[in-house]
């Protein structure tokens, strides 16, 4: 890898509710200066809740960007000033699933998609589950069920479930696991 010099600027092109996209200088590895465009995100958790040793929750979550439902490990951004990854995994997992966790463990890291933004997703295995209720915000629309393991394994390998953080965090389980 070569050591190029650090960047010259960036400048904010669009911020929006939950990320800002900006414009940064590099120097190439000519000696030019080239604009970057950079989506910079506060950063995300997801988690997977753990039922017993063969069954977890998983949400489906309309997302509006694929008009249609998709299925997904309770998972939100930090957008909360200053909140722990942690306290944000406990509070989406309430929010999202209904569920309270008695005990949350990390799990990995991952960024989604370092080529063009910066988010960094923290995942956690939560255990000791008790049913609260969801807390959906108003433009959620999300529904909660049981699964068995080899059924979202599966899931995985068929291609119903396409949700890379969801996956990173099932087959990390995996590995470690099982």
């Amino acid at each position: 890898m070569t050591d190029l010099p650090p960047a010259n600027s960036e400048s904010t092109l669009y911020t929006g509710r939950k990320f800002r996209v900006v414009r940064r200088d590099v120097h190439t590895s000519e000696g030019r200066t080239r604009g970057v465009d950079i989506i910079r995100h506060p950063g995300a958790v997801v988690i997977l809740p753990l039922l017993s040793d063969d069954e977890i929750i998983m949400i489906r979550n309309f997302r509006y960007t694929l008009d249609r439902d998709v299925w997904e490990l309770p998972a939100g951004t930090l957008d909360v000033a200053g909140e722990p990854p942690i306290d944000a995994a406990a509070r989406e997992l309430a929010e999202e699933a209904g569920y309270r966790a008695n005990r949350l463990v990390p799990l990995c890291a991952m960024h989604p998609s370092p080529g063009f933004l910066d988010e960094r997703i923290e995942a956690f295995v939560a255990t000791g589950l008790q049913q609260t209720r969801q807390q959906l915000e108003p433009i959620e629309r999300i529904t909660v069920e049981a699964v068995k393991w080899s059924d979202a394994i599966e899931m995985c390998r068929t291609g119903e479930i396409t949700d890379a953080k969801t996956q990173v965090a099932l087959f990390q389980w995996q590995l470690a696991n099982r």
